[in-house]
């Protein structure tokens, strides 16, 4: 079929390249019969590696490199490819070469660069290319003035964006969705809103910003009206609601959407399953967490995308699976530095020390570049596995090797980790001569080792150092009352409680999450109060 299709030019030659094997499959056999030098034939694979085929922008580059003389048609196709891609800013590099090449612009190009520069957030760029814009008379344009004002709405000057509109001839769709969406990032939602409903006509695109900067704001409700008004949904409108749920953890309604998602017969595509993984992890629903797992091994039973394989792995080892998320580790094909630190992190949360060890030296044996993330995990893992030793040895790694600077997580994991051995004075010191500010969860992982170890005078003196920072933390004093009530020091565990109701410090009552039949059912601890009465009759017992 390829080789009948290029016996002749064919002037909708890229119409026919989906994949990006097919796109070399015929590039290859253009080179072999000649036709490598035909310039309508070059046009073509260039447009269909820059926009047509996913993942080829950086073949379309080579090919473009080897056109002696492009027209505007490849030039913009190449420029229309790499401001859709992941490197936007290649358009604009390849806009000034094109001025240097003395070849000009149409009113194609400054849309696409347009585009790219609002990607980027380039507001000074995109000042520039307004004025070339209009210097060439192109402003009058619908599509390319609706760029403007999407580039201006999003980054720019928003009351810019504002005239732009108003003096438009004809308000198109795109233009309103992109003035109301501006409003909205700028946190403006009634004007926003009031332009929505101000629309004459609503596309989807437009239901969808809408719904979006509810959910992304928080606003549920409002989101949840419109998505309920709206009557014809698609996957983004459903994603959109998702994800709301999601920030603010409402895990529960998340899922039971998606439910109806799935009722209705939309598909969920990647974006749906992040959000899902994601509310999974942080609710702990193991259960409903591998059934999605199921749905996505259904979808793409050989091609597990490395976002997704990272979301699983942080969802089994978020809901105490460990195992399942180093298969899932196990059988990716591809994995960048987050899904190292996944599963190294994971481990070490598990107590694996000495697997998160091993992952990481394979990690660096694959020339997999650790950062700043990864020596959390790792210092995670020597804390929980008390490897001191080791711990120390990776501390000093981190800055050695890799040039890294300690962050307040990393020593807060040497700070951990010293207490949890008992090595008390040592982490008293190491806090000393920090040489950045400790904070107060240093301070009060201090405190709590010292609690565990019985060390009085230590805890003491991180209690006071938590106190020049805020006097109106209650687990300050709670950890320093326990520490006195751990050696039996009842009096003064009982005058540092005083010492908070003096001070107007008050404890909320904590609580505990469990699930019975799976319904969650919520019940409150005991109190202070009757934590203390509780003990002077355990006293009286004795």
């Amino acid at each position: 079929m390829i080789r009948k299709s290029l016996r002749r030019p064919l002037p909708k030659l890229w119409q026919r390249i989906t994949t990006f094997r097919a796109l070399k499959q015929i590039h290859a056999y253009m080179l072999v019969h000649g036709f490598n030098s035909h310039p309508s034939h070059l046009r073509e694979i260039v447009y269909a590696a820059a926009v047509t085929v996913s993942g080829a922008i950086d073949y379309a580059h080579r090919l473009f490199q080897r056109v002696s003389h492009p027209d505007a048609f490849t030039w913009n196709a190449i420029i229309r490819g790499s401001a859709q891609s992941l490197n936007p800013s290649r358009a604009i590099s390849l806009y000034t070469q094109m001025e240097e090449r003395r070849c000009k612009p149409d009113k194609f190009t400054f849309s696409f660069l347009l585009k790219a520069c609002t990607k980027l957030s380039w507001v000074s760029m995109g000042a520039q290319l307004h004025a070339k814009v209009v210097r060439y008379g192109f402003d009058a344009e619908s599509f390319v003035r609706n760029s403007l004002i999407n580039l201006h709405a999003n980054c720019g000057d928003l009351n810019l964006a504002s005239r732009l509109f108003r003096e438009a001839p004809t308000r198109e769709v795109v233009a309103w969705s992109a003035l109301m969406a501006g409003y909205a990032r700028r946190g403006d939602l009634e004007l926003a809103r009031n332009l929505f409903d101000e629309m004459p006509v609503k596309d989807l695109v437009s239901w969808n910003v809408m719904i979006s900067v509810y959910a992304k704001k928080g606003q549920m409700e409002e989101a949840r009206e419109l998505f309920d008004l709206l009557p014809h949904r698609d996957v983004v409108s459903w994603n959109a609601v998702i994800a709301g749920y999601v920030l603010c953890g409402s895990y529960s309604l998340a899922l039971q959407l998606f439910g109806e998602m799935q009722m209705a017969g939309e598909p969920a595509d990647e974006v749906t399953f992040l959000s899902l993984l994601s509310a999974c992890a942080d609710s702990g629903d193991l259960e409903t967490g591998k059934r999605i797992h199921c749905s996505i091994t259904e979808k793409n039973p050989n091609d597990l995308s490395i976002l997704l394989g990272n979301a699983l792995i942080d969802m089994y080892s978020k809901c105490g699976n460990i195992e399942s998320a180093t298969q899932v580790f196990r059988k990716m094909k591809e994995k960048d530095v987050a899904t190292w630190n996944s599963i190294i992190l994971g481990s070490a949360l598990h107590g694996h020390g000495s697997k998160s060890i091993s992952f990481f030296n394979e990690m660096t044996r694959q020339r997999v570049r650790p950062n700043e993330v990864t020596f959390v995990g790792v210092l995670v893992g020597c804390s929980h596995a008390g490897m001191v030793h080791e711990g120390r040895h990776y501390f000093d790694l981190m800055r050695e090797k890799y040039g890294i600077e300690p962050n307040i997580k990393h020593y807060g994991c040497i700070v951990d980790m010293l207490g949890r051995a008992g090595h008390l004075k040592e982490a008293f010191d190491f806090i000393e001569n920090m040489i950045i500010e400790p904070n107060q969860i240093i301070w009060r992982a201090l405190l709590g080792a010292c609690r565990l170890h019985g060390n009085l005078e230590l805890a003491e003196k991180a209690n006071e150092r938590l106190l020049e920072m805020q006097r109106d933390e209650s687990g300050d004093y709670v950890l320093l009352s326990n520490a006195y009530a751990s050696m039996d020091e009842w009096c003064v565990a009982e005058k540092v409680r005083k010492l908070m109701d003096d001070r107007g410090v008050r404890k909320e009552a904590g609580l505990s999450l469990i699930k019975v039949d799976n319904k969650e059912l919520m019940h409150f601890l005991i109190d202070r109060d009757s934590n203390l009465k509780l003990r002077n009759n355990f006293l009286q017992l004795q």
